[in-house]
């Protein structure tokens, strides 16, 4: 695979004679410390190491940084990290490739004035429209410290994540299987957005061709009969919500295939699925060559409701088990896989995954709960994390079963993880908090099944969602906040108000007393759709940065102001309403792929 690389420019004084040679060693230093920096901290989404491709020599004007740029031409260099100890040439240094996305770091030491170039290159890249991120340390470094302080470490950090995401995603697919579930705005694929902000090739499959695979076995049969194996094993059935209804026809002669074979239809249905995104090769050997290519995705949807469920069974299986980060096979990477493909949650939950590399969970934005209503439903007030009221996310059977929070790090407290860190245990675990209620008929008359389960843990995740606006294009929301643990009075009460049979996971946003973080009720009143994801941690701060790399504005968030790392530029749109600022900066640069 050709990794989106982060490429390192040791840019110096350009004068010979004594200045330049005296300059050489540290200024190769810094790059290669950085380059060691993310080369180890950071990965892919494949569990790889995060590869930097360091220019071959120091670049001390523009003949050097020519040949920089063609070495990095052939290295599929995405973004580009300045480095310098000194005062430089600036408009005869500077990455001047607007495709790729720049940041420069200099020295905070007072022998050479490395601080006066960063500020020369950064009113450069303004000039010529070439924003770029300013790194700078808050404290002076002697001459001699090759380390790389922890808040220039971050913000280094920051940038590759967000350019390495930037750069994962272009070119890739984001595959509809089906088109417009239930009138759903979020699912109307806009094709533009996807190209122009995300460097995305949106493609469509007809839900049709899951039946057509199935009907003609273009599948690994040994791998379903491996899958329908560990689906009986590890994937309990729960309740039945259907028992001792009275259905009227028109639901019960709608059910195709018997109840009985719903999980070898699943089991059939996911294989297919990947087998669409991902391609396999197991299908050039059975002679179905175009279809062992696959779409070269980086997420999808599935459509479902209504002309999928109405007759067959859900997906509910299939959404999930994709965005988790295990299956029949063991440790594997999420895909991102929205319900009722709804693609501009799919987005978000491409965006959560590839900043966290952990799994992206789909929710419907359910309920607030104030404290007060709390109390009158069921008799108590919640406390802790959720004393001042929580909202209650819930999807129809297909959210992550990373969800849980089964899995458990090093102090024994619930998680989520990388593929890369699940173990066996956590595996089990996730399993073991899950069962599969048989589908609500009522709303699912093909049948199929729900993942059920019950978030116990309190852990810190970011709640997202992209949305559009008319005459402005996708913005980002995000709240960072905890999953609550409610006891099992006031749980067992709220949760048999919805469906029973969906995962439930109770949020609560971390307040700021201001705008839409005043209180809980103004998250929910603010959230701009009926969807969302959250992934784990508070991650806020990384996705700014990526947002802002797209040129994606974000309209509603809680992480504080010293968090915040967009590109230097921004400041000259305004340094006092930021929100504001990032929109009109936006506006002016324009989507990252025009």
């Amino acid at each position: 695979m050709n990794y989106p690389k982060i490429g390192i420019r040791p840019v110096i004084d350009g004068r010979w004679g004594g200045v330049r040679e005296s300059l050489e060693a540290q200024t190769m230093g810094m790059a290669k410390a950085a380059a060691e920096l993310i080369s180890s901290s950071l990965r892919y989404p494949d569990g790889t190491p995060v590869q930097c491709v360091v220019s071959g020599t120091t670049i001390g004007g523009g003949a050097e940084a020519a040949k920089c740029a063609e070495q990095f031409s052939t290295q599929n260099v995405v973004a580009t990290l300045s480095v310098t100890p000194c005062w430089c040439y600036g408009s005869e240094t500077f990455d001047m490739d607007p495709q790729t996305i720049k940041a420069v770091w200099g020295f905070n030491g007072t022998e050479r004035p490395g601080a006066v170039y960063l500020a020369a290159v950064m009113a450069a890249h303004a000039q010529k429209g070439l924003p770029a991120f300013s790194i700078y340390g808050h404290d002076v470094q002697d001459l001699e410290d090759g380390s790389i302080p922890a808040d220039v470490a971050e913000k280094i950090l920051k940038f590759a994540r967000g350019a390495v995401a930037v750069g994962w995603m272009k070119n890739k697919s984001y595959v509809n299987l089906g088109g417009v579930a239930m009138g759903i705005a979020g699912s109307y694929c806009n094709a533009d957005m996807f190209q122009k902000y995300f460097g995305i090739r949106p493609e469509w499959v007809d839900m049709t061709e899951i039946l057509r695979r199935i009907t003609l076995e273009i599948y690994d049969h040994e791998e379903y009969a491996k899958a329908l194996g560990w689906i009986k094993k590890n994937c309990p059935q729960g309740f039945d919500l259907n028992e001792g209804k009275n259905l009227p026809d028109i639901i019960t002669k709608s059910k195709v295939v018997p109840a009985d074979k719903d999980w070898e239809f699943i089991a059939k249905m996911s294989i297919i699925v990947r087998d669409i995104l991902f391609g396999n090769p197991k299908l050039n050997e059975l002679g179905w060559h175009e279809e062992a290519l696959g779409k070269n995705a980086v997420a999808g949807g599935f459509q479902g409701q209504r002309q999928w469920t109405d007759w067959l069974p859900n997906a509910d299986f299939t959404e999930a088990i994709m965005a988790s980060t295990f299956d029949w096979n063991g440790p594997k990477a999420p895909t991102p896989f929205a319900t009722e493909n709804d693609t501009l949650n799919g987005v978000a939950m491409l965006l959560g995954t590839l900043i966290t590399n952990t799994a992206p969970c789909f929710h419907d934005v359910r309920t607030y709960w104030s404290p007060e209503a709390c109390e009158r439903v069921t008799g108590h007030k919640p406390a802790g994390v959720a004393e001042n009221g929580f909202i209650h996310l819930i999807n129809s059977g297909a959210t992550a079963l990373d969800g849980s929070g089964a899995a458990k790090n090093s102090q024994g407290e619930g998680c989520m993880k990388p593929f890369w860190d699940m173990t066996g245990e956590d595996i089990s675990a996730c399993l073991g908090a899950t069962d599969w209620c048989r589908a609500n008929y009522e709303y699912f008359r093909g049948g199929g099944f729900s993942s059920h389960f019950r978030c116990h843990e309190e852990m810190p995740v970011t709640m997202l969602r992209v949305n559009v606006l008319d005459g402005i294009g996708p913005v980002l929301q995000l709240a960072e906040g905890w999953t609550a643990d409610l006891p099992d009075e006031i749980h067992n009460v709220i949760d048999k108000r919805t469906d029973p049979s969906w995962p439930t996971t109770w949020f609560v946003p971390r307040l700021t007393g201001i705008g839409a973080f005043t209180d809980v009720y103004s998250v929910m009143a603010n959230w701009g759709a009926n969807h969302g994801v959250t992934v784990y941690g508070h991650v806020g701060a990384e996705l700014i940065t990526l947002a802002s790399m797209l040129r994606i504005p974000v309209n509603m968030h809680n992480v504080e102001a010293v968090r915040v790392f967009r590109p230097h530029a921004w400041a000259a749109f305004g340094t006092e309403d930021m929100e504001a600022a990032d929109y009109r900066a936006c506006a002016q640069y324009g989507p990252l792929y025009k």
